[in-house]
């Protein structure tokens, strides 16, 4: 399954966005997608995951609280809301098919294991 992330742009601090994974493939609807970002200068890390029913979400403790993943099967998209910015959110923020029990277990690893494979990330700056 390939897939686009969208949605990024300029926000003030305490604001909102939501980003948008678009996908594409007969196998979408079955695909765990988990959200990753890279901020400027530091290893790109995993933000959140969910199932490919919807029904399980994971997210790391950067992100519980703050953003909301969720999920249109019908429409092959996958979003992450995201509320109460901070600075420390500025990123590219990606997103790609992944298994959310791997993701739960090492995220780092599955970073590890999508090398090569990213597709485009989405900027998002939090700056007043």
């Amino acid at each position: 399954v390939q897939l686009q992330a969208s949605g990024g742009g300029l926000v003030q601090p305490g604001g909102s966005l939501r980003l948008s994974c678009e996908g594409s493939g007969s196998t979408f609807d079955g695909t765990d997608i988990g959200w990753f970002r890279q901020a400027p200068g530091k290893e790109r890390e995993g933000v959140s995951c969910i199932s490919n029913t919807g029904q399980s979400l994971l997210y790391k403790p950067s992100a519980k609280g703050r953003f909301t993943m969720s999920r249109d099967n019908t429409k092959k998209r996958v979003f992450l809301q995201m509320d109460s910015l901070k600075p420390e959110d500025t990123a590219v923020y990606y997103c790609a098919p992944v298994d959310c029990a791997r993701f739960a277990m090492d995220s780092n690893r599955v970073v590890a294991a999508l090398a090569g494979s990213w597709g485009q990330g989405t900027l998002v700056t939090v700056s007043s």
